[in-house]
């Protein structure tokens, strides 16, 4: 019989108080999920967020104690830069909605399949939670079958993962998808 990973429990809780919040990021998110995460972090006394956006076109090559990483192109073909034109786009929208937060914060570019990033960058950390939002897609029935970062998050590491809606259904029209 394989070994099972920890399971949840009592003994793996991180207080949330005193200990930072993850939060996954993409390019042209709305603002609401990283208000969310200050407001959180203001109410839980979070010393810091941590934003997290993973390159799903980028591998990891070395995994940095502070939770950065060390990342490579998956195709080696693909040697251009527009990694760091995504990251300082990002970085330059946090700027723009956290303003002067009173809340420190710091963005890390991160590679791979996001929950495995963020897990990582959590672990490093010392999160207490993750914050994450919806996804805004064209084809809901498509995007609920591949599997959301919060239901891989929360299925396979032991923190809360707090869901910031971005998009309601009213379900008196009936389902997105038909």
């Amino acid at each position: 019989m394989p070994p099972q990973p920890p399971q949840p429990s009592p003994d793996r809780m991180v207080d949330f108080h005193a200990h930072p919040i993850v939060v996954g990021v993409m390019p042209n998110q709305p603002p609401l999920v990283a208000l969310t995460a200050v407001t959180l972090a203001r109410a839980a006394g979070a010393p810091s967020i941590h934003f997290g956006f993973a390159d799903q076109s980028r591998y990891v090559v070395e995994e940095h104690p502070d939770g950065n990483v060390r990342h490579a192109p998956i195709d080696p073909d693909d040697a251009d830069e527009q990694w760091q034109v995504t990251a300082e786009t990002i970085h330059e929208q946090l700027r723009e909605v956290l303003g002067d937060s009173s809340v420190p914060w710091h963005f890390h570019y991160l590679a791979g399949r996001p929950d495995r990033a963020l897990t990582h960058l959590a672990r490093a950390v010392d999160a207490a939670c993750f914050v994450v939002g919806t996804r805004l897609g064209k084809h809901p029935m498509r995007e609920f079958l591949s599997g959301s970062v919060s239901v891989r998050l929360s299925h396979h590491q032991h923190r809360p993962v707090i869901v910031v809606p971005l998009q309601v259904v009213d379900w008196s029209d009936g389902l997105p998808w038909h």
